[in-house]
């Protein structure tokens, strides 16, 4: 028996963007996006062959008198500058999370510039969401990828920690206990981990120990993909990482177990486990 995951699919976030790009291009046959709009390759190539382009910041810059989709992942304030002296209408798609905590974080800034403290973002470096929080820092804020890797903190002023929406709840927690063990002489921790991602967790784990084998399809850049795929194979290590149909290998002992679970990150389209599905029942 092959299960897909009924928890598994797009987060709200990426569905709200999906929708805004499919919308525009009902209405026009081209539509720029800053980035990938959800790091899926398959995704991404089928919202292409829609006539979404996506551009870089580079590219962003020499556009005029256009429309430009803001993707989930949010972006920093510099974009929106640009785009108003060129006279490019932003469709802005930011998840409502991530701009609650590009608020929050903005804020927290603002306090901080006060008394000479430091904002402290956990999370990927590179990430776009991690570029887009960065910004209401004024590129300030001092990004921390590891929990260990708290080298650049002054422990003797004020820190406001805030996280990567996507991030590990339990990663955050061991970098809080991390920083208190230095006595901080004025610390607050802000929980920003998107709860659906938390609650993902703990429902994949469920559906993990439920099968006897996982096939767990995510894009190769998605950070939800590999935080969810190593809390999976904890779970169930008979649990094997696809990006495509193509990947999947009819000789591995796994792919003929009795009870196959298919599932995947935020940011995998349900149609491609689909596909997923009976690429293994034609090899099985």
């Amino acid at each position: 028996m092959i299960t897909i995951d009924t928890e598994a699919g797009f987060c709200f976030g990426v569905v709200k963007a999906i929708a805004a790009a499919e919308e525009e291009l009902s209405h026009n046959e081209r539509l720029y996006c800053l980035g990938d709009i959800v790091h899926n390759d398959a995704e991404v190539r089928r919202l292409a062959q829609k006539g979404l382009s996506v551009i870089d910041h580079d590219q962003l810059s020499q556009l005029h008198d256009t429309k430009v989709l803001i993707r989930a992942h949010g972006e920093p304030p510099e974009t929106y500058k640009t785009a108003k002296q060129q006279n490019i209408h932003l469709v802005d798609a930011t998840c409502p999370i991530v701009l609650a905590l590009q608020q929050k974080i903005k804020s927290g800034y603002e306090e901080m510039k006060q008394v000479q403290g430091q904002v402290v973002i956990f999370g990927k470096k590179g990430h776009a969401e991690v570029i887009g929080l960065n910004g209401q820092t004024d590129n300030t804020a001092i990004i921390v990828s590891d929990p260990v890797d708290i080298g650049s903190i002054r422990f003797d002023r004020p820190i406001r920690l805030y996280s990567q929406t996507t991030k590990s709840r339990e990663d955050y927690q061991q970098l809080v206990e991390n920083i208190n063990l230095h006595n901080p002489s004025d610390f607050v921790a802000h929980n920003t981990i998107c709860n659906r991602v938390n609650n993902r967790a703990r429902q994949l784990e469920d559906f993990a120990r439920g099968v006897d084998a996982v096939v767990f399809v995510s894009g190769p850049n998605s950070s939800n993909g590999h935080y969810l795929f190593d809390l999976c194979r904890r779970v169930q290590p008979n649990t094997v990482f696809v990006t495509t149909p193509e990947d999947i290998d009819p000789t591995l002992s796994l792919y003929h177990l009795p009870n196959i679970g298919i599932t995947g990150a935020t940011s995998t389209p349900r149609w491609l486990m689909e596909q997923i599905k009976e690429r293994i029942q034609q090899c099985i």
